[in-house]
């Protein structure tokens, strides 16, 4: 199991913190947020807010660890769901990829957020390897159900996850909206799919 998976926040009063530190890093962003801020948005006091956390850049990695794990669970979860290898991949791209990212990009300060990703290089890291390993399962178990030799065709499972990883990544640079995004994915999915058939 990947370490991003391996994340689980059960403190009620953590998650709490949490949740309501990810509305005030949308609302005002991160460099103008406090910790004031985000006590009042967890409705507790800022003594009892530092002694969950030390400051505001250990809360925002925090918030990454648990939406990149809930990320991962959301992608697992569709992949292992019922309907046709294309169907299942693209609802698994939608609930870990792209609507994750719309809610953080639609926010006035998403652009901040999104920039404080290089912060985050190890937590991302294991969040791309989580995904990597469940679509290359997938891929892997499609290919098996169709009788495909991958190999014989010079491809990998793990070649293909990570393909379909970094044209994801490709597309959201160049296209900012959601159902543009989709249909970009749908096109990187098709690709795969084809690949997939005997």
């Amino acid at each position: 199991m990947n370490q991003i998976e391996d994340i689980a926040t059960t403190d009620p009063k953590r998650v709490r913190v949490l949740d309501g530190a990810m509305k005030v890093f949308l609302a005002y962003g991160f460099s103008r947020t406090t910790m004031d801020d985000i006590a009042r948005a967890a409705d507790m006091s800022r003594p009892a807010l530092y002694l969950l956390f030390k400051n505001k850049t250990d809360i925002f990695r925090a918030i990454a660890m648990m939406v990149l794990s809930r990320s991962v669970g959301a992608a697992k979860m569709a992949l292992a769901g019922d309907g046709a290898f294309a169907a299942r991949m693209m609802r698994a791209i939608d609930e870990a990829f792209i609507s994750m990212m719309s809610a953080v990009v639609a926010s006035p300060h998403g652009a901040e957020l999104v920039d404080m990703k290089s912060s985050l290089g190890d937590l991302v890291g294991c969040w791309r390897g989580g995904l990597v390993e469940h679509i290359a399962a997938a891929i892997q178990d499609e290919a098996a159900r169709n009788g495909v030799d991958l190999a014989a065709k010079g491809l990998s499972t793990q070649l293909l996850a990570d393909m379909l990883l970094d044209g994801l990544e490709g597309m959201k640079a160049r296209i900012s909206d959601p159902e543009g995004q989709r249909q970009a994915a749908a096109a990187l999915v098709k690709v795969i799919d084809l690949t997939l058939r005997a």
